[in-house]
């Protein structure tokens, strides 16, 4: 993992760009750093196999054997495809978090905690609507 502060991205875009090419709260999560509603989003209780990708760029991020139900409201993982994500720390709300971010576009996808399962002790909880799934017939992936 690197982390994504002053950090030049492969994916770039104006803010006009990325709000002509994401449905407004795919926006407003991936470019502006918000969190969608928990127990809002489909994918949280997608259970069949494959791939996770960012809604932003379409990069790979997650694939379905690290996905688990963490009971928070949000699709959690445990642990990421290498290199697809970055980490920064997120000093908002009162609190010190580390906030996971596309390595390909920087978009926003959510947190990762150290209250996870093993074998990483993980728990990446993603926003959904920072997500695509695709179904392991349609994928590229492998686990």
């Amino acid at each position: 993992m690197t982390t994504s502060k002053n950090r030049e991205f492969e994916v770039k875009k104006t803010e006009q760009e990325w709000q002509e090419s994401l449905t407004q709260e795919q926006y407003c999560v991936l470019r502006q750093h918000t969190t969608e509603r928990p127990h809002t989003s489909p994918l949280n209780k997608e259970y069949a196999q494959g791939t996770y990708l960012c809604a932003g760029c379409g990069q790979p991020l997650f694939v379905s054997g690290t996905k688990y139900n963490s009971g928070t409201g949000w699709p959690s993982f445990f642990n990421p495809i290498e290199g697809a994500i970055d980490i920064s720390v997120d000093k908002s709300l009162f609190m010190t978090r580390m906030e996971v971010h596309c390595s390909r576009c920087g978009g926003h996808l959510g947190h990762v905690f150290d209250d996870g399962p093993k074998p990483t002790g993980k728990r990446y909880c993603i926003n959904g609507v920072a997500l695509k799934f695709i179904p392991e017939s349609e994928s590229t992936v492998s686990e």
